[in-house]
Formats: C-alpha cells, sequence, structure tokens
C-alpha cells in the first residue's frame, strides 16, 4: 500500500502530520493525526453532554495522549492506546467497536462467558449512537492539543464545558516533560535588565531568542512580558505573565464602550481571564489567546482573527448557514472596533490579574467598573489552590524526618 503525509497547521492546534494508507489489493485504508507542535503550557479537558444525534456529528481532535471515557457505561479509552485521530463522536464509538469485535472470534473459542460479556457491551456502545438517552462525553488531553467542536461558535455551548489545568508531575514524565530547576534572578535586576535566552520559532522551528522583561504597569502590579523574533521566517509573537502572587479575590472588570477612543485603553489579559461581550452573546473562555498586554482594540482584533481562522466554521465541515452567521458576527465586531456601536466589554479573572486601563485615574472612571468577590469552590480548584498549603507544613512534616 502507499502512506501519505501532510503536514498542516489548524488553527487552535498547532501543526499536525496528517497520514493517510490506502490498500489497492484489498480496499483497505486507514487515517492518522499526529501533533507535530509543541505541547501546550496546560492541560485540557472537555466535558460535553450528548443529547441528540446532531451532538453525534461534533468533530473531535483526539491525540494519542488523550484518554475518552463515558462514564455511564463505565468506558474509557486509556492514553497512548490509539493512534491520534481527527473524526466525530460516532466515529470514535465506532472504532471502539470495531476494536472489541476483532478477537471476538477467538474470545468465543477460549471463553465464551468473557465473549458474551463483551458482546453485551458492544451492543450498549453500539445503541448508545442512537442516543436513546443524555450521557457524558470527555476528553482529557495533558498535553493540550485535543479539541472537541463547538458548532454554536463563536457563542458559548452550555452543553459543551472546556477545563484547562496544570499537569501533575507524573503526566508531564508521561508527556517527557522536565522541569527546570534554574534559579531565577532576584526580582531588582529583572527590572534594570532584559533577558535573552535560546529557543526555537512556533512556525519554522528555525533557532531563535525570546527576550524577557519585568515591567510595572502604573495603578496596578509587575507584569512579565516575553517577546520572541525570528529572523528566518518573521514569526513575531508576545506573551505577558503575572509577575505577582494569586490575589485573594477574583476581579470582575466591565467597560461600557461609548466613544471610539475607549479602544486605545491599554488591557492587561491574563490566562485565567474570560472575555465576555453580551451584545454578541459572545464568550472567550479561559486560556484562550493567552496572557496578552495591548490595547483593547488589540484585543478584539486578535479575537476576530481567531474566530475567522476556526477550521469548523469553514470548509467541508460546516453546515449550512455557519458561515453566514460567522460573518455578520464578525460585521458586529468590526461595528464595535470602529466605534459605530456602544456594547459592554467585560473581563472576569478568577486569580485576580488582569487589567484595564482608568483614563480617568487616579479618579474614577464613570464607565469603568471594578467588582471583586469571592471565589468559588471550582474556580480555586482550577486555580490548584484547594491542595496548596503554605502555611504549618513544616511543622507536620518534623515528626516523619
Amino acid at each position: 500500500g502507499v502512506t501519505r503525509l501532510l503536514l498542516t497547521r489548524i488553527p487552535f492546534f498547532k501543526e499536525v502530520i496528517v497520514s493517510s494508507f490506502a490498500c489497492e489489493s484489498c480496499s483497505w485504508s486507514n487515517t492518522e493525526i499526529q501533533s507535530a507542535g509543541r505541547i501546550q503550557e496546560q492541560g485540557v479537558r472537555y466535558t460535553l453532554t450528548v443529547t441528540s444525534r446532531q451532538d453525534m456529528n461534533r468533530e473531535v481532535v483526539k491525540t494519542d495522549c488523550a484518554t475518552a471515557r463515558i462514564p455511564e457505561l463505565d468506558f474509557e479509552i486509556p492514553a497512548f492506546t490509539q493512534k491520534g485521530v481527527l473524526t466525530t463522536i460516532e466515529g470514535l464509538i465506532d472504532r471502539a467497536v470495531a476494536g472489541l469485535e476483532q478477537d471476538q472470534p477467538i474470545r468465543k473459542a477460549k471463553d465464551e462467558e468473557v465473549a458474551a460479556k463483551i458482546e453485551e457491551f458492544i451492543g450498549k456502545l453500539k445503541q448508545l449512537k442512537e442516543v436513546p438517552s443524555p450521557f457524558t462525553f470527555i476528553i482529557d488531553d495533558p498535553s493540550g492539543n485535543s479539541f472537541v467542536e463547538n458548532p454554536h461558535a463563536p457563542q458559548k455551548d452550555d452543553a459543551l464545558l472546556v477545563t484547562r489545568y496544570r499537569r501533575t508531575p507524573q503526566q508531564a514524565a508521561m508527556l517527557g516533560l522536565e522541569q527546570d530547576e534554574a534559579a531565577a534572578d532576584s526580582a531588582e535586576d529583572l527590572r534594570n535588565e532584559v533577558l535573552q535566552f535560546n529557543t526555537n520559532c512556533p512556525e519554522c522551528n528555525a533557532p531563535a531568542n525570546t527576550n524577557m522583561k519585568l515591567v510595572q504597569i502604573p495603578h496596578f502590579k509587575e507584569v512579565i512580558i516575553m517577546a520572541t523574533n525570528c529572523d528566518s521566517c518573521g514569526h513575531r509573537t508576545n506573551e505577558v505573565k503575572s509577575g505577582g502572587a494569586i490575589e485573594p479575590q477574583g476581579t470582575r472588570i466591565t467597560l461600557r464602550i461609548t466613544d471610539p477612543s475607549d479602544m486605545t485603553r491599554d488591557i492587561l489579559k491574563s490566562e485565567t481571564c474570560s472575555v465576555e461581550i453580551p451584545e454578541l452573546e459572545f464568550e472567550l473562555g479561559m486560556g484562550a489567546l493567552g496572557g496578552k498586554f495591548t490595547t483593547l482594540e488589540g484585543l478584539l482584533k486578535d479575537i476576530r482573527d481567531l474566530v475567522e481562522r476556526n477550521p469548523f466554521t469553514l470548509g467541508d465541515s460546516s453546515a449550512p448557514g455557519k458561515a453566514e452567521k460567522l460573518q455578520e458576527f464578525v460585521g458586529k465586531l468590526q461595528e464595535i472596533i470602529e466605534g459605530k456601536t456602544k456594547a459592554h466589554f467585560i473581563m472576569d479573572d478568577p486569580a485576580g490579574n488582569s487589567y484595564l486601563q482608568n483614563v480617568y485615574a487616579p479618579e474614577e472612571d464613570p464607565e469603568l467598573s471594578v467588582e471583586r468577590y469571592e471565589r468559588t469552590f471550582e474556580q480555586n480548584e482550577d486555580l490548584g489552590l484547594n491542595d496548596m498549603k503554605t502555611e504549618g507544613y513544616e511543622a507536620e512534616g518534623a515528626p516523619g524526618r
């Protein structure tokens, strides 16, 4: 047979290698997908409540290190037991059924009881494709490179919950990652120096340099800005990290956009911050676009580019009318960017590390409101605070030494 390889770049998943095998003798064919990009900074977990046949047709990117589960059947596809694949939820179930049916003749000859139980389970999986009752479909990927389609994009999908989390040491070891133990310089040195270290370009993988600087934002706090410039392909990227600790309370910032001059306001969006525009019924989840230090206009343009590059809203995988719906949304967003439409811009950051410039500082801004709130247990869990103990741990560890 012949195996064809294609290196392509899909938005949200960095670069991927799509391989396709076909045999002319028996007409057998197979397709696989492998991530050719970098492992993401955080793992991702998609939890989908499947309620209809339409949900079975959702596009799914499942890498080889991802785990797929259906709790209602106690069914699980462990990591590294299947190759990465670009398919649908129904396609994943069909692959699982085919894998279980493959060795059934041998099982029936050796142990009829086990074969009968597996046959019963295969029947449950096949019945699941008709969605007789709602069930939960979960993909957990420590590498952060898996994806489940949101057919309602750019609006929020109430049936789909996306959770990003920090990898455990065991998950990092499974992915072959090593933790850096280099000692950090003092904060005073960082304020007066631009640090530079070697890295590779995320686009062409050529050697490049990343610059890092500690910057004090007026009326806010310190942040770390990192910028990478590639001399080979000209690609540029920048990212912002909070230079301080997680705040005791979360922050919800609401700006009423009333004038084109609002587009020039400085904005710091941390990795834990979600963005909402109620007039467009749009919500950008935490983790998307990463950390950014830019203007309001720059962030809105990044959101526009992110929506336009969504692979599941264009091409063969798009549903009828989805392209028109997407263009309508982009048009409304462009009107807000140009100052033709008034709207509310909301930033919700449980870590309290996001910032929107008050142009009247130190006086109050009549169009800007900042609300501080107590985090929920789930938000503390996402930030890793529930299991973190910073006081009294020395006393507990002393008797066991």
